[in-house]
Formats: structure tokens, C-alpha cells, sequence
């Protein structure tokens, strides 16, 4: 292959990758808690260089650039807004920290979607019926045909009983992996939010992290560049189908 339609090919690639990510951001817009991803782009050594044939800054012909390529896709965890709803299982965190819930595995993981639910057995759970769990790492049980309300910093009255929803947060929102239907997975020990920090609001969700006219003008750009890189290989094969094509009068 001509190394400019291959560089072509790999700025195309790279180009639909990111047009999936933002894809994946846009039918997110409507989601609860949900953070956006960003694609992060890094220059590509030459095919020699990635096929270990030869080195960077070697000075031979190998040593040119490659294109670009996508090497991480990065969570933007900073953009947070609050709606308010007045249904009175719905909780946000006003700051940092996570809920904690518990997968059917055993496992815990954090999330920032707090739109819960009572079950049938007075559990509170998450939307993929994942019970939420208390600072001592238990099932919160709520009686719904009772009097309950939620207290400053996130403490759960019913029957005079008190019970503390769990809050933690990771040492760097780094050490967290997206694990879909906004759970994250921590690659280290959380540490529970101490309670001068603890504010958890009722009748409140925090909003998808997605601004559509921000993703909208990202697709524009991508889709751009995706035809560009594109025309490049389409005008490439007609130039070497030109040069082709003279090479066979001259010999006929």
C-alpha cells in the first residue's frame, strides 16, 4: 500500500473511532449521572516503527510520522447539574463521592445515578434492581407504607431508626473503570466520605454529564475530517490507477 493512503486509511480509522465514542455520548444525553467520554489522540509512528523493523529517530526513511491513532478513551468527570424532581426516592450528591451498590455477584461498585426505587421487599435499588447499600455495607430497607425522610448528609429516618447511606470515593477518579449502565469499578480501596463532606439532596438527580450542542459540533468536526481522509485515499487510487494505466500504453 502507498504510505499516503495508508496514513489515510489510519486517519480514517481513528476518525470513525471517535465518531463512535461521541455516538455512544448522545444517546447518553437523557441518562442520570452519566459521564461523557473523551478520546484522547496521540501521533502514530511509521508501519516500519510499529512492526519493530527499525527505531524511532533512526534518520532512515522510516523515521516519518504515521498518522494518528486513538490511545485511550478518557471519562470527563467534572461537568455535574442537578434537576429537581420532588420524587422522594430520587438522591444526588452535591460533591464528591459515589453510592454504593451491590451487584447479584457480590461485588460493589459506585455510581452516580441516584434514581432509586423501593422493591416489593423494602429495599432500595437502583434501576438494574441493584440494592443500595448503607456505611456498614448493608441492604437499606425502607418501609413505604410508613413515614420516612432523608436527614442532611444523607442519614435515612423511619421509626426513629437511622440509617447512613453509603458514600465513598476512590483516591483518583483515575482508579475507576467503566463498567456500563453507569456502574464504575475502583482499581483501589474507597474511602467512605467523612461527614462534613456527606450532602446528599432528596427529590434531586444529577443530570448526564453530555452537552448536546458541544457533541454535536464534535460530530460535525469528526465526520469532516473522516471525508477527508477519505477523498485522500480515493484521490491516491486514481493516481496511482493513472500512472498505471500509462505505464501499460507506453508498453502497448
Amino acid at each position: 500500500m502507498p504510505y499516503g493512503m495508508y496514513i489515510s486509511a489510519e486517519g480514517a480509522q481513528a476518525q470513525q473511532q471517535r465518531l463512535e465514542v461521541i455516538a455512544n455520548n448522545m444517546a447518553n444525553m437523557e441518562t442520570v449521572g452519566f459521564k461523557r467520554d473523551v478520546p484522547i489522540f496521540q501521533a502514530r509512528f511509521a508501519q516500519a516503527i510499529q512492526q519493530q523493523s527499525d527505531y524511532p529517530h533512526s534518520g532512515t526513511q522510516n523515521d516519518v510520522g504515521g498518522g494518528v491513532k486513538i490511545i485511550d478513551v478518557e471519562t470527563d468527570f467534572e461537568s455535574k447539574s442537578l434537576r429537581q424532581t420532588d420524587i422522594p426516592t430520587d438522591f444526588t450528591i452535591n460533591g464528591d463521592g459515589y453510592f454504593q451498590v451491590q451487584a447479584p455477584d457480590g461485588n460493589v461498585f459506585l455510581t452516580r445515578a441516584g434514581n432509586f426505587t423501593i422493591d416489593a421487599n423494602g429495599r432500595l435499588i437502583t434501576q438494574d434492581e441493584m440494592p443500595v447499600l448503607s456505611t456498614d455495607g448493608t441492604e437499606i430497607l425502607i418501609d413505604n407504607t410508613r413515614r420516612w425522610e432523608i436527614y442532611p448528609g444523607g442519614n435515612i429516618v423511619q421509626n426513629g431508626e437511622w440509617t447512613e447511606i453509603g458514600l465513598a470515593k476512590p483516591q483518583s477518579n483515575g482508579d475507576l473503570v467503566k463498567m456500563g449502565n453507569n456502574l464504575f469499578r475502583p482499581l483501589a480501596p474507597v474511602t467512605p466520605v467523612v461527614d462534613g463532606e456527606r450532602d446528599v439532596r432528596q427529590g434531586y438527580l444529577e443530570q448526564s454529564g453530555v452537552n448536546p450542542t458541544r457533541e454535536m459540533m464534535a460530530m460535525i468536526e469528526t465526520s469532516r475530517a473522516y471525508e477527508a481522509n477519505t477523498r485522500m485515499i480515493q484521490h491516491q487510487d486514481n493516481m496511482i490507477s493513472g500512472l498505471v494505466n500509462r505505464l501499460l500504453s507506453t508498453r502497448s
